[in-house]
């Protein structure tokens, strides 16, 4: 079974990589830009080259210290450091680094289903088209998908342990795997600070799904003391160039008036920004709060516009295909449908095989419910959905599973994991 995992492995690696070289080449010779997709890549990117120069980390004038985390801008500037300021090679270095996400899909379905469930997810993951096509992109999304899976992974033994009938758990192993998701989570947030609204909802699901509640409550507690320790270096840096305290960034609040204000359509459109020219006169702090006070109005003053606008990004993400303009090209969408409709189906399908198991659905569903709900809210689009396409994976093998063995007249009664992890080698480690 690992033998066939690291032929999967390298094939998902070197459709990557080829992803990366395809990539490059159609900015350089045919669109004759920098980026796929402008904006956010081109300050991800100054921020990596301020950090590998050593200089503080902000941008724009007047500058802005508290716009991004510093968690993929780190990454940027580890490439550079190592290679140069060529953008080639921070982009093979993340197909190298994104691969990651197969071996963990791997992880997921072996220790909450079946070594044969993970081996199956690991494959689908590896040869997803979408998932391969934006591992290069400058932006977060695959990054933080991968570390979204590792604290995945890491809260993969808790369920075990919490939904276990054994009285006494041991509280080293308990504590450990709290503290290693916690952090992970921390590091996750380091990339994409949305996500640190999902650890406490995570503690919440945790404490109403475990029998034993007291252990839960101590597992709980730890996740959040480990997370929050893990960020405060940021939050303390914020404090100290802002005069403000956040774990988090000051751009919630134009992100949120992006998504709810009168010419909102569902798409980011940031031009209010520089047209209101409010940092001229204002610190990052109280831009930030401004913008989330004028979203708030909005939402006030226009309930019927803002739920047209929810129906509107609900459909945007969850659209099997990009809602870029530069995406249009009818290839692209029949190649993008045929990848994720499938993919949706299969995981309903084993959604429904496994529905009793609600820890197994809590990892595997939960996050790309969680990102629906957010962006709803914020801008959406099929960017955003991305990393909750990961854990889906699990899902879509159990379903593929299940259809295999109903074709071939052998589908056993049905026998639900419940959470505890799996026997089969490789399972124990985050």
């Amino acid at each position: 079974m690992r033998r066939w995992l690291w032929w999967i492995v390298g094939l998902g690696l070197l459709l990557r990589v080829v992803a990366a070289v395809g990539l490059q080449y159609q900015l350089d010779h045919r669109w004759q830009r920098e980026f796929l997709i402008e904006g956010d890549a081109n300050g991800y990117w100054e921020l990596g080259q301020r950090l590998a120069r050593g200089e503080s980390f902000q941008l724009y004038e007047p500058p802005r210290r508290v716009l991004r985390m510093p968690g993929f801008p780190a990454v940027i500037a580890a490439s550079i450091r190592m290679f140069g300021d060529h953008k080639f090679a921070a982009r093979l270095l993340l197909a190298v680094v994104c691969s990651a996400g197969i071996p963990l899909c791997y992880w997921l379905g072996t220790t909450l289903h079946s070594a044969e469930t993970g081996l199956i997810a690991a494959g689908l993951t590896a040869i997803a088209p979408v998932l391969i096509a934006f591992s290069p992109v400058l932006l977060t999304e695959s990054l933080f998908a991968v570390l979204m899976l590792s604290s995945l992974a890491c809260a993969v033994p808790l369920g075990g342990l919490l939904q276990s009938r054994e009285k006494s758990p041991q509280m080293t192993v308990v504590a450990l795997w709290s503290v290693l998701t916690g952090v992970m989570s921390a590091l996750a947030v380091y990339v994409k600070p949305s996500w640190i609204l999902a650890v406490p909802g995570f503690c919440v699901l945790l404490l109403l799904l475990a029998r034993q509640r007291g252990t839960a409550l101590f597992c709980s507690v730890l996740i959040m003391t480990s997370l929050v320790l893990a960020l405060l270096p940021w939050g303390l840096r914020n404090q100290r160039v802002s005069g403000h305290f956040t774990l988090t960034t000051f751009w919630m609040g134009p992100s949120l008036y992006d998504g709810l204000n009168p010419d909102a359509t569902g798409d980011s459109d940031m031009t209010f920004f520089d047209r209101d020219g409010l940092m001229n006169s204002m610190s990052e702090y109280e831009v930030d709060r401004h913008y989330r006070k004028a979203a708030l109005e909005f939402v006030k003053q226009h309930p019927g516009r803002t739920l047209e606008l929810v129906g509107i990004k609900f459909a945007r993400y969850w659209n099997p295909w990009p809602n870029a303009p530069q995406f249009t090209h009818p290839t692209v969408r029949i190649a993008t449908s045929l990848a994720f409709l499938p993919l949706l189906l299969l995981a309903i399908y084993g959604g429904w095989e496994v529905r009793q198991d609600r820890w197994l659905l809590v990892l595997t569903v939960a996050p790309i419910l969680y990102f629906c709900a957010l962006h709803c809210v914020f801008v959406s689009s099929l960017r955003y959905r991305l990393p909750g396409e990961y854990p889906l994976m699990v899902l879509a093998a159990i379903g593929l599973q299940t259809l295999w063995r109903t074709w071939r007249g052998t589908l056993p009664t049905t026998g639900i994991n419940m959470g505890q992890p799996s026997a089969s080698p490789g399972g124990g480690a985050c």
